[in-house]
């Protein structure tokens, strides 16, 4: 079956790489289902792209919107076919000053929320025998790194998670995967840098700098170079199980 003219849910779909994939998918014929917590973000997203769009406003990490969002998606124009969860953030400091709310969110909106998603897809994808999942992970889904311990761990946890459906599925014509970007250029990268400058005294031109400095290609990521992975991915249906590094060289797999 072809990848093209699918119904694609997109999360954390308002900014940055979510808004980055779905104009990517857009682009290429599909339907786009574009969720998110700031509607009117949605709104203007979608009235930018080239295809069919349905704004669904919902926070990743409600567990009891995961039903009516994808009841809402299908009532629409039916199964969705191509999950891409994009939604997450990152919270740094040191492992002795990470609280325990932190840990939580972490684990809720990078891993308990793309398990939630996942489940609630997968029985129309095999029961049609065609889906792609893709989720958004990080370079820090395949190495440790200082001051984002909880960050960390939830990357690793749904690089996991990936591998293991992806292992469950590899015969019923469904595909999941990873794409783990390095620094990207996108809000969340900018929050980062605000952190970090209010907590070293460094000016936030130097901490960008010094972010940039860690991809060997000397520069911060493109979301639409994730984008593009993600693309990959929803085409090849002999790709599976795989953590895509978006990195400029950071982790050689």
């Amino acid at each position: 079956m072809a990848a093209t003219g699918r119904v694609c849910l997109v999360t954390g779909a308002s900014r940055g790489i979510g808004a980055a994939v779905a104009a990517a998918l857009s682009q290429d014929g599909h339907r786009l289902a574009l969720l998110g917590r700031d509607g009117a973000a949605l709104d203007e997203l979608g009235a930018r792209l080239p295809g069919p769009t349905l704004s669904v406003p919902a926070d990743v990490t409600d567990a009891t919107a995961v039903d009516a969002v994808f009841e809402q998606i299908e009532r629409t124009w039916g199964p969705v076919e191509v999950l891409v969860c994009s939604a997450g953030a990152g919270v740094a400091g040191p492992l002795a000053e990470t609280s325990n709310q932190d840990w939580d969110r972490m684990l809720e909106l990078n891993l308990t929320a793309p398990f939630r998603y996942l489940r609630r897809a997968l029985p129309s994808m095999t029961e049609r025998g065609w889906g792609r999942v893709v989720v958004v992970a990080s370079v820090v889904a395949k190495r440790g790194e200082a001051q984002v311990a909880a960050y960390t761990a939830s990357k690793h946890g749904v690089l996991g998670l990936v591998r293991a459906a992806a292992a469950e599925l590899a015969r019923t014509g469904v595909t999941v995967n990873a794409v783990c970007p390095g620094y990207v250029d996108t809000p969340m990268t900018d929050r980062t840098v605000e952190e970090i400058a209010a907590r070293t005294g460094r000016t936030a031109e130097d901490v960008r700098a010094g972010l940039a400095r860690r991809q060997p290609i000397g520069r911060l990521i493109e979301a639409a170079e994730v984008a593009d992975a993600v693309r990959f991915c929803v085409a090849n249906a002999a790709v599976t199980g795989q953590g895509l590094n978006v990195d400029g060289g950071a982790v050689q797999s």
